[in-house]
């Protein structure tokens, strides 16, 4: 896997990171989690935009978005009582499958 992947990677985590953060900002009202929201959206756009150096746009944007948006999800369903009703995962299982094929059409 080359660099650009792993920022790639990277900047999914730093996403969900970001957004876990962000609820317990409580709308930018708590200065911790607002303070740590602020350094991984930093951490997230840094490393998408290194990816970027490499990975087209429209690929490096969509995986991205796809492992922030599963990985909330996911950690909403595990550590906040959200929703895991069969509906959200199969479209959950359709992103995953979504950001794989992404990959695999990639040719560096």
């Amino acid at each position: 896997m080359s660099t650009a992947w792993l920022f790639l990677l990277l900047a999914g985590f730093f996403e969900i990171c970001f957004t876990i953060a962000l609820k317990f900002s409580q709308g930018f009202t708590k200065l911790g989690p607002s303070l740590v929201t602020v350094l991984f959206i930093v951490l997230s756009f840094f490393s998408v935009s290194q990816a970027m150096k490499t990975i087209p746009i429209g690929t490096a944007y969509a995986v991205w978005a796809g492992i922030g948006a599963v990985g909330t999800v996911a950690c909403g369903i595990f550590f906040f009582g959200d929703s895991y009703h069969i509906i959200r995962l199969i479209s959950i299982v359709l992103i995953i499958i979504g950001i794989i094929g992404l990959k695999l059409v990639h040719v560096e």
